[in-house]
């Protein structure tokens, strides 16, 4: 038997989409772990991403998960504990995004914190503040980014998207991001 694949299937797969499908959480300060041990029931534990990016479990210590896959973590913690556990099952599961945030401020509906389920752009950010006041600047509109001490500023022309321009600078944000609407 032969499968046709959809057109929208091959449109999907060439345009890249698939990739960003792929891309792996990475972990943030106010998220909540589940960490488990097979067969080890004190080692099973629900734990608080710290606001200075590290958790802490027992007979490992206090690690640093933040900007981290679960599944680095998972790794992390397994060759920590296989010191004192042969070949040690861990599971890690994350219960709760609750660091996964985007802020909004400026001259929009609806400014303030936003949590980001999925991959969000600046666009769709937008429309979660309730889109623009009518004394917005939408052609100035910055982007702050902050990597350890460094904060970075990003320009955004929304007038240049609406005319179907520069499409490739409505970027992905990232968790911790600042949307600064004039």
């Amino acid at each position: 038997m032969k499968f046709k694949i959809p057109v929208f299937a091959l449109v999907l797969i060439s345009t890249g989409f698939s990739a960003l499908a792929q891309e792996t959480y990475r972990l943030n300060p106010g998220d909540i772990l589940q960490i488990s041990v097979w067969s080890e029931e004190a080692l099973q534990q629900e734990v608080l991403v710290l606001p200075d990016g590290t958790i802490s479990f027992p007979l490992v210590g206090i690690v640093n998960v933040t900007d981290r896959t679960p599944a680095q973590v998972q790794e992390e913690l397994r060759q920590k504990l296989s010191r004192l556990i042969p070949e040690p099952e861990i599971n890690l599961s994350v219960r709760s995004v609750g660091g996964n945030n985007i802020f909004i401020i400026g001259k929009v509906n609806t400014p303030g914190r936003f949590p980001m389920t999925r991959p969000t752009d600046v666009v769709q950010a937008l429309s979660l503040a309730g889109g623009f006041t009518p004394y917005a600047k939408p052609d100035s509109i910055q982007i702050l980014r902050r990597s350890g001490n460094k904060q970075t500023v990003i320009r955004f022309d929304y007038s240049k998207i609406a005319d179907g321009k520069a499409l490739e600078s409505n970027i992905l944000l990232r968790s911790g991001d600042t949307i600064v609407v004039p």
